[in-house]
């Protein structure tokens, strides 16, 4: 595994990769086959019961990120006897598979400019095919915007800083094999009749491994509304009321610090309410989300090669 601080340099190349030249189609995204492989596997799952389905979603989750990671260690190698910077290179590009900045910016963007243009039946229409799993057939325009709002902050962590982290963790075994699992409880972590039990260990999986993602993305969503004028108190407050009040135990965190941060309420109807009594979000706040976003994941990168620096200085000591 590279050192810490050519971890720093790769993570920061990947991401401007994402930025400048976005997901590929999926027919070449590693995420997407990610997906088709899931996909098969549920296919076959046993239906009847609960131990076989729960130990079925077990095997998927668990052999498919073992051998992600050693597809991700195997890829690695390769890299690491590329000469010189080619082999940084090449892992950046390795590395911005596995993360989602430019294509969530896109969808968030698209989203903004129907319901500025609008047209609520076409946001509606881009918010469920691009981010959310709800039906957003009868939302309105609030809750159309914070949909899209919601999406932003939780794939922050989910989409962008989760994987930097386990890539600074345990380079591209690490961030490929998170993704896995992220994308397997997107799939199967559902409470429905089909995957109640099917999509327990990967949910369980995915909590686990988000447990420092989603309070690592609040910290800096936090730190972002500090340096961009945006409103870090409130950010803070919110989140500390309202961060457990969701079914998940890690997306109130980043969700409720956006919340605060914007000054607007967040409410997916039944099942939650971030940031209950300020204002209903509109259009332009799905643009004051995207930066926040953006100077989250910068502050990240930062981070991370400010780790790496410091690696570096302490093995020159020895």
């Amino acid at each position: 595994m590279r050192p810490l601080w050519r971890r720093g340099i790769a993570a920061s190349l990947a991401i401007g990769m994402d930025l400048a030249l976005g997901d590929p189609p999926n027919r070449y995204h590693p995420v997407a086959w990610m997906g088709r492989a899931i996909g098969w596997a549920q296919a076959r799952a046993p239906q009847e019961g609960r131990l076989m389905p729960f130990a079925y979603g077990a095997a998927i989750v668990g052999c498919g990120a073992l051998a992600v990671g050693a597809l991700g260690r195997a890829l690695a190698l390769v890299a690491g006897v590329a000469p010189g910077s080619l082999g940084l290179l090449l892992e950046a590009a390795l590395l911005k598979s596995a993360l989602g900045l430019r294509g969530l910016e896109r969808a968030a963007h698209e989203i903004a400019t129907a319901l500025s243009a609008g047209d609520l039946p076409e946001a509606r229409r881009l918010a469920s095919w691009h981010l959310v799993s709800r039906d957003t057939s009868t939302l309105d325009e609030a809750r159309v915007a914070a949909a899209a709002i919601e999406s932003v902050a939780e794939n922050t962590s989910d989409g962008i800083l989760g994987p930097l982290l386990y890539y600074a963790l345990g380079g591209l075994p690490g961030a490929l094999a998170y993704r896995y699992v992220n994308t397997c409880d997107s799939m199967l972590g559902y409470r429905d009749a089909a995957r109640e039990w099917l999509g327990k260990a990967p949910a369980r999986l995915d909590d686990l491994l988000n447990l420092i993602p989603a309070r690592l993305t609040a910290f800096l969503l936090t730190l972002a509304a500090r340096l961009t004028g945006e409103d870090a108190a409130g950010a803070r407050r919110i989140r500390q009321r309202d961060a457990r009040t969701t079914a998940s135990p890690n997306a109130g965190h980043p969700m409720s610090a956006m919340a605060g941060a914007l000054g607007v309420e967040l409410e997916k109807v039944g099942y939650y309410r971030l940031g209950a009594g300020q204002r209903p979000p509109r259009a332009r706040d799905i643009a004051r989300a995207i930066r926040l976003m953006r100077i989250a994941t910068a502050l990240g990168a930062a981070g991370l090669l400010l780790l790496g620096w410091a690696s570096r200085r302490a093995e020159k000591r020895r």
